[in-house]
């Protein structure tokens, strides 16, 4: 696992996060978010980008907020919409957990961990789409 660092490929060009080729989980408590995070490490391929994330670093990072002020997100469409789930979510204390999935198999195993979890919203970047996971 891999501390959370925003590098401007996970970013749109109008600033937006979109991290393409990723999967994007909340979950109400830390310990959701880890017990996720430690059974998604157990496959080696997945373990190292895995990426598990405070309320505050969704705050400052994603939504940059200080999790205080009101700023408004830039709303270019479903990118900022999901990014103002996120912050809202993170404003509940909600954790993230993000993994880097290449295929519908890495997808459907991460949310199938994560339904034994009672996350609250998960999100897959494709190239030019994202994806609601249930």
């Amino acid at each position: 696992m891999k501390n959370f660092e925003l590098t401007d490929d996970m970013l749109t060009m109008g600033g937006v996060f979109y991290p393409r080729g990723y999967a994007f989980v909340m979950f109400p408590t830390a310990e959701g978010a880890q017990q996720v995070a430690s059974a998604m490490a157990k496959n080696p391929a997945v373990a190292e980008d895995l990426m598990l994330l405070s309320p505050e670093k969704v705050l400052k990072e994603i939504g940059q907020s200080d999790g205080e002020s009101d700023v408004a997100l830039p709303s270019v469409g479903t990118e900022g919409a999901t990014a103002q789930k996120y912050v809202n979510l993170a404003r509940e204390g909600h954790h993230a957990l993000m993994a880097k999935v290449d295929s519908d198999e890495e997808a459907e195993a991460l949310m199938q961990e994560a339904r034994k979890h009672s996350y609250s919203y998960a999100q897959r970047y494709h190239l030019l789409a994202i994806e609601d996971l249930e």
